[in-house]
Formats: structure tokens, sequence, C-alpha cells
């Protein structure tokens, strides 16, 4: 308690030398009100929030800048922590602008509770979409360089440990794009030091017993450099640096190389000050003088002013042999190009090889212009900076705190299908913050959201109207989909059973004129409404009944003479130009209308029977048709015996199914075998996929069928595809 306290009396002390006038004897008076309402809990560090907003506080005014607001709202954030007072209060007290930085720290705090997901690179975005100030994140990282230097020697060891990590991973990375770079190496620096104390302490052994020697070496290496680039009249400026502890400790496992070997652990970087026209001769005048100084490494020369990184990166890198033989990197490039090097877009971080994200580079790069270049404060220009970074998109957690990104707009049901499509398809709602939701309940980021499911359940079209997600829209119109052809399947067989049962035959044609009276589109449409019951099997029935009443009335004649039949119009799907006899029946008659059944599409070569239709035109069936059956027992004396006459007359259609593995490439595959194939055309083609397995139907115009034969052993020896077969 009495080392807390001292601290505390030097923490505001601390805070009244830098801060100035900056808090008046009001503000202190009415924060202390505050606090005196109740005793704040500690931490779970065993520290005292106040004391702890108090070192925050000092680590912004030495680091960021002396501003009262920021200021203000870190004294008063653990009080709202504590419900000693409202946000409310605060604007009252102290104004708008303080309410919305207490706000946004007291939201930003509230996401610790999800400790499960702070490893996650949507975490970060969550944090800086839940911030909506920039100051915010500022706080929140300077509080936690102001924690890692309180917790140096604190027994949890792990929880310790488990600091470390996350100040390495979520804030030293958003200090860095900030352009707190001092914040940042800070950061890096201590988290090695918690995290791997032994490694740490041995290379700042190094670096402690080599400090006066390696400045008075970079003194030594920059003076003679000086003088040359200055006799040969070039405007200039050189700055020398030592790598930080975590940079060298990177530079040692990436290299497996001991202190001494690491090149550029010493830097020496000369920025020269010309006209754009002048800059790449400069720089190689530089470059020419240098070498002439010191023995270059020409394995080591990096030429990225001839041609330029992608990312628009310039400079030049040389490694040469100093005094004492000692490797130092020099970097010569131009204030222009330091200048897109650190805010433009190849800001350091990113030709570093740390992953960028275009957004948030531009974003970023601003901000850092207004901390480093702003005359009357940066902060004082950040009061209207909104953070709308990731303003497109949410962040929700699941109960155990694992973090999924949606797009904004996002409901209920695309979360249940973000999760699994099982999931999805069964969703009947969703507790959200612990109150129940509908399925179409758009979230917003930070929900804790638990879905609730039934087995019951099945997607509707509604569905398709609370949706954003592409997963969860194309996963409900596949299931829509095969609902629909599941239906109109039970719907066809309820109406040829009923059709049996009234000893009726399905007459196609007749059956489509009765499909496009009723209004349907399709036939699919169609029997769906017959499969569930939207219409009247019986009604259907009586319909095609009646036609067959009037076909009977006047039967087709069929002489017992033989017929040779003309081939198919074109209309049929038969490219012939009539000349060529195709199907033969007796001994010698022409002109017999027919056509080719749609129920089998028979192809030259197939065994084949014909069948007198109400309207006196002769149908070619196969002699496989599922038809068959039904028309032999209850028809006989419409069947006709017929055989091919000829050739193949032109093309027919053939329906070929494929079945496979879901590669990349599968369909350009098979499309390629069958444009090679000089009397097979491809008509259309029509594809699903689901959990890894290709499904495919081929309507292809074939000769006969031995072209059919031969395309479907070639698309079989297709990669990935497993079954190829003709359909009826």
């Amino acid at each position: 308690m009495i080392s807390e306290f001292v601290r505390a009396l030097g923490l505001r002390r601390q805070l009244e030398s830098s801060a100035g006038t900056l808090l008046g004897a009001g503000d202190r008076e009415a924060i202390a009100e505050i606090l005196r309402r109740s005793p704040l809990e500690r931490d779970r560090f065993g520290f005292h929030p106040a004391v702890s907003a108090m070192a925050t506080a000092v680590a912004i005014c030495a680091h960021i800048d002396t501003d009262r607001n920021m200021v203000l709202a870190v004294l008063l954030a653990p009080a709202v922590y504590a419900s000693l007072c409202s946000i409310e209060e605060i604007e009252r007290l102290w104004g708008e602008d303080v309410a919305v930085l207490v706000s946004g720290l007291s939201k930003v705090a509230g996401l610790y509770s999800h400790s499960a997901v702070v490893e996650s690179d949507n975490f970060r975005k969550l944090l800086l979409t839940f911030a909506q100030d920039i100051r915010v994140i500022i706080i929140m990282i300077v509080d936690r360089l102001a924690l890692m230097r309180a917790i140096n020697h604190h027994p949890a060891e792990k929880l310790v440990k488990d600091i470390a990590f996350e100040a390495n991973y979520l804030y030293a990375p958003l200090a860095h794009r900030l352009g707190l770079y001092a914040v940042k190496s800070e950061l890096e620096d201590m988290s090695l030091k918690y995290g791997n104390r032994e490694v740490y302490s041995r290379i700042a052994r190094e670096l402690k017993q080599t400090k006066a020697r390696r400045e008075s070496y970079i003194a030594d290496f920059i003076a003679p450099v000086k003088e040359k680039l200055a006799a040969e009249g070039l405007k200039f400026e050189i700055k020398g640096r030592t790598k930080s502890i975590y940079s060298i400790w990177n530079k040692l496992k990436k290299q497996n190389n001991t202190l001494e070997e690491i090149y550029d652990l010493f830097a020496i970087r000369v920025v020269i000050d010309c006209e754009p026209a002048r800059e790449k001769s400069e720089c190689w005048l530089a470059y020419s003088l240098i070498t002439d100084m010191y023995t270059p490494n020409p394995g080591r020369l990096k030429d990225w002013i001839s041609i330029p990184k992608s990312n628009g990166y310039e400079s030049l890198h040389i490694t040469v042999k100093g005094p004492e033989e000692r490797w130092v990197e020099v970097q010569i490039r131009t204030r222009r190009m330091d200048a897109v090097a650190e805010k433009g877009l190849a800001a350091h971080w990113m030709y570093k090889g740390i992953q960028a994200e275009s957004n948030l580079d531009a974003w970023m790069n601003n901000v850092r212009d207004i901390l480093e270049a702003a005359e009357t404060g940066p902060m004082q220009l950040m009061r209207n900076f909104k953070m709308d970074v990731y303003s497109h998109e949410v962040f929700v957690f699941t109960p155990k705190g694992d973090l999924y990104k949606l797009p904004q707009g996002a409901s209920v049901l695309d979360f249940a299908f973000q999760i699994h499509s099982n999931v999805g398809l069964h969703c009947v709602g969703a507790r959200v913050d612990g109150r129940n939701r509908k399925i179409n309940h758009r979230l917003a980021s930070g929900d804790t959201v638990e879905i609730i499911t039934s087995p019951q359940q099945e997607p509707s079209r509604d569905w398709l109207a609370w949706v954003v997600t592409s997963k969860a829209r194309n996963k409900i119109r596949s299931v829509l989909k095969e609902n629909a052809n599941r239906t109109a399947e039970l719907g066809r067989e309820l109406l040829e059973r009923r059709l049996r049962n009234r000893k009726l035959e399905v007459d196609e044609s007749e059956l489509s004129r009765i499909i496009a009276r009723m209004g349907y589109k399709d036939a699919i449409a169609f029997f769906g409404a017959l499969g569930c019951g939207d219409m009247e099997v019986n009604d259907v029935v009586e319909a095609l009944a009646e036609s067959q009443r009037r076909a009977d009335e006047c039967p087709a004649r069929v002489s017992a003479s033989t017929y040779i039949l003309q081939p198919p119009a074109a209309d049929t799907g038969n490219d012939s130009n009539g000349s060529e006899e195709t199907i033969e029946i007796g001994d010698g008659v022409r002109g017999v209308r027919y056509q080719m059944s749609r129920c089998c599409n028979p192809l030259y070569g197939d065994s084949v029977f014909g069948f007198v239709a109400s309207d006196g035109a002769i149908k070619i069936h196969r002699e496989s048709c599922p038809n068959a059956p039904n028309m032999r027992l209850r028809y006989p004396y419409r069947l006709i015996k017929v055989r091919w006459s000829g050739g193949g007359a032109g093309q027919s259609l053939a329906s070929v199914s494929v079945t496979g593995k879901d590669d990349i490439g599968i369909v350009t595959n098979i499309t390629s075998i069958i444009n090679k194939e000089k009397n097979v055309s491809l008509r259309s083609i029509s594809i699903e996929s689901d959990n890894g397995v290709f499904r495919g139907v081929l309507a292809l115009g074939v000769v006969d069928t031995a072209d059919l034969a031969r395309i479907i052993k070639k698309i079989s020896t297709v990669k990935g595809v497993k079954n190829v077969q003709r359909n009826m």
C-alpha cells in the first residue's frame, strides 16, 4: 500500500508537471468526488485503476500530446467501468468530446471479456470498429505501454506472458502504423523481455557492453562520409542507429547468426535533398563516393531506384566494410523517397513484409501525417476524425468467444450459415446478447450470438430477402431447388398413379398443352403444385380423360401396309435435310408423320418401336423407355414395329449425367473433349456441386449411339470424373 501510494504521488507530480495547467482545480476536485463515491476494485494485476489511469495519462503527455480531453477521458474511464458515473454525467460536466472518448474506451474494454479471440485478425478489426475515434486507439496503445512498464516484476508469470504476447501481436503493429515508432519499439522490446527474459537479457547485456564502442564506431564511420559528400556539394542528412533488441532477435532467428555477424546491426541512412530531376544521379553519386571509401559487398547491393518495388518503394541499399573490417548497411535515398517509404504506399512496415490492407493503409497514413505534421497539436485535429475504416463489416462473437466477420447488414440467418450450412438450414432464431431475436434480425459489431435450431425447420423463399452473404444465398437456393424437384417428382408420381387407376395413358403433348393452359411456366412448377396440394390431381386427370375420349372418337387409322418415314423436322432436334431415309416400317410407303419421343430420346442405333398417338402422328420410343411397359399393356393395338433404315440423318438430342470430384477445371476439360469431336455438339450444360461432389447434366447433339458411346468413354477418362451415363 505504501509503495502504491508513493507511486501514485510520483505519477501525480509527473502529470501536473507535464500537463501544466491542463487540468484545473475544478477538474481535479470533480474527478476526486466521483472516485470517492465507492471504492474501486483492483484489476487482475492487483493495481488500483485510478493509479493505472494516472500512469497512462502521464505516458500520453510524454509520447503523444498534452491533450486535455484525452487526459480527462483516461482518468474518468475507471469510474465509468465501475458504474460510479454515467456517460451523460461526464457529458454534462466536461462536454460531448470527453464523453465520446470515454464511451469508446468503455466499448473497447468490454471486448476483453472475449479473451479467446484476442489473437484473431478480426479482433483487431473489431477494435478499430468499436473505437470510432482514433484517439481511443491511441489511448489504448499508450495504456498498454503503461501496463507493460508496471508488470516488470509481477509474480503472475503466465498472465504477464499473455499480456506481452497481446502487446506484440495487437498493439505494436497499430503503433507502427500510426507512426508511434518509439512506443512500438518499447512494446516489442518489453514483449520479448517478458516472453523470453533469458534471450532479452543476453542481447541487452551484449549491447550494453558495446554501447560506447558502437556509438563511437558510428561516429567514426559517418565523419569521413559527411566530409566527402559535402565536398561534392550535396545537401544531405545522415542518420545512424543500432537496431532495437527485438529487431536484433528477429535477425538472429532468421539468419542463425551471432550478434557480431548481423550485417545491418549498424545502419546508416543518407537522405539527400535535391530536385526531382537529379534524384537518381545524386543517389548514384553518393553511392560512388561511399564505395570509394569503403569496400562494398556486391551480393548485398539492392537497387530499388532504377527499378522501384511494386509497392512504390525507392532506395539504394549497400553493405560496406567499415573500420575494423565490420559490415555496415547504408541506405541512400532522397527526401521524397524517404517520405514515400515512411508515409506513402510503401510505409516501412509494408516493405518489412507485414501484411497490409489497402483501406486501412491509406487511412493510417492520413493519421500518421496528422500526428507528425500538425503544428497546433495533433490531437486538436483528431477530434472529428471518424473511425469508419471497417464500417462495411460487422464482427460477431459466438458464446465461446470465437469471432466471425460478416458484411454490413448481415442477419442472424447469415451468421448461422457462416457457422455451418446445416446450422443455417435449421435455424429458427437466436439469442443476441441474451435476448431472443428472429432469424431476420440484423446484427451489429460486438454482438454475442447463440443460434437456436430445430430439426423441423426448413428454408423458405422468404429467406432470400433476409440474407446478404453469397454463402447463405447459394445454399438456400440450392435447397429450395432440391425441394422443388422432390415435390415435383412426388406430384408426377401421384398423377401417373391416378392415371393408371383410370387406365389412361400419359400423353406428353396433351399434358404440355394442359400445363400451359393452367398458367404454369414449366413442368417443375406444375408437378410441384400437384405434389404440395395446391392443385387437385383429379382436375388434371379429368382434363386428360376428356382429351382421350375425343381422340378415341376419331382414332388414327394405321394401315397394315409398310411405311418408310421421312427424317424428323428441324424443330424435333434432328438436323436432317430430309433426303435420307432413317426409319423404316413395312415395305415402302412414305410421308407418314412421326416424332422422336422426348421421354427417352431415341438415337440411330437404339432398339425402337412406334406408338400411334391420338393426333395420328407416330411417336418413336426406345425399347427401354420407362413408359414402354404401360403402353404395351394398355395399348397393344397402337404399337408398330419399326427399324432404322440407312445411316443416321443428322444430330439428335441425348442427355448424359456426369458425377465426380469437384476440381477446378473439370468442366473445362469435359467441354474441351466434346468440342474436339466432329459429330458431337454441346447443346446445354447444367452444373451443381455439394460437399466436394460435382454433378452435371449434358445435352449433347449426336448422330448415333456409336458417337454417344465414344464420347461417354472419353469423358470418363477426365481426371476427377467418377461416373458417366446416358439418361432416359
